[in-house]
């Protein structure tokens, strides 16, 4: 249910606006983290579960979740 600005409290008021200047600041200036590197074990770890889908320890086809939900 959404609510009108009169009827919000000043808290939400604030985090809207807070919300609101984020996204624009973002959506004008890109994200600051685009151009930060991955932790080594975080890279490590993708390339684990890159390699588990890859030997079908892991995950499910695109094709099949495709089909499952209907999104064909």
């Amino acid at each position: 249910m959404s609510k009108t600005v009169a009827e919000m409290t000043t808290e939400e008021l604030k985090e809207m606006v807070d919300e609101l200047i984020d996204a624009k600041l973002t959506a004008l200036l890109g994200d600051p983290d685009e151009s930060l590197g991955l932790r080594e074990s975080l890279h490590e770890r993708l390339e684990a579960q890159q390699a588990a889908v890859a030997q079908g320890e892991r995950g499910e086809p695109l094709d099949a979740v495709i089909k499952r939900l209907g999104l064909t």
